[in-house]
């Protein structure tokens, strides 16, 4: 009788360590080892912008691109601003500040907003926003997304190839943020010498003020 008992829940077990294995959790955290293990680096950002790029390097292309009428200053001059007009499908708002380490660019935090956002307007709500942004993502960056829950921000989409990770998640009814990070440097790194948190929190406290 026990061997029998013992029999009937070896599959029970099997099933479970497969669906455990097969849970967005452990899918991501294997592909993130993999892709750790690969040695290869995808570095780019945006706008001609990279993981890795020095502090100089950044600041000189803002400032070209400034010149170019293509950014301009974030609120107290804390983020640099980009209206977007045709990437999304409505107008928006992304604003963005490097984390630096050792003076280059580690983790790239970017927050968008669509501009004339409403309560009532359900087309201009974050929710049809994270959509919008994970869309344009994966054609600029390939399709290959995973949706998990974060433990602090509830459901999050996040692809990493190589050494890049990106993850993308709402705040609020207003503002998704999708922040993109150099893993290499994160692993040896702990949460009490990232700046991101800051910059996230200095972002926020002065756009409230700003919508206010």
């Amino acid at each position: 009788m026990m061997r029998t008992k013992i029999l009937w829940l070896i599959p029970l077990l099997i099933s479970g360590i497969i669906i455990s294995g097969c849970s967005p959790k452990a899918k991501y955290e294997h592909r993130l080892k993999r892709e750790l293990a690969s040695g290869v680096r995808y570095d780019s950002l945006f706008q001609g912008m990279y993981l890795g790029m020095s502090a100089k390097d950044f600041y000189t292309r803002c400032w070209k691109l400034n010149r170019q009428g293509l950014i301009k200053q974030g609120p107290s001059n804390l983020t640099v601003e980009y209206e977007i007009k045709n990437e999304l499908k409505y107008p928006a708002t992304m604003q963005y500040y490097p984390e630096f380490v050792q003076d280059k660019i580690y983790e790239m935090p970017v927050r968008f907003v669509y501009n004339g956002w409403t309560p009532w307007n359900k087309k201009l709500s974050a929710d049809s926003l994270e959509i919008d942004v994970l869309k344009w993502f994966e054609k600029v960056y390939g399709d290959d997304f995973i949706k998990v829950e974060h433990p602090e921000k509830g459901m999050a989409y996040v692809k990493v190839d190589g050494n890049r990770r990106i993850t993308i998640y709402k705040e609020n009814d207003l503002h998704v943020w999708a922040v993109f990070t150099d893993m290499s440097v994160k692993k040896s790194l702990n949460d009490s010498t990232s700046r991101a948190g800051n910059i996230h929190g200095n972002i926020t406290k002065d756009l409230k003020k700003k919508n206010d």
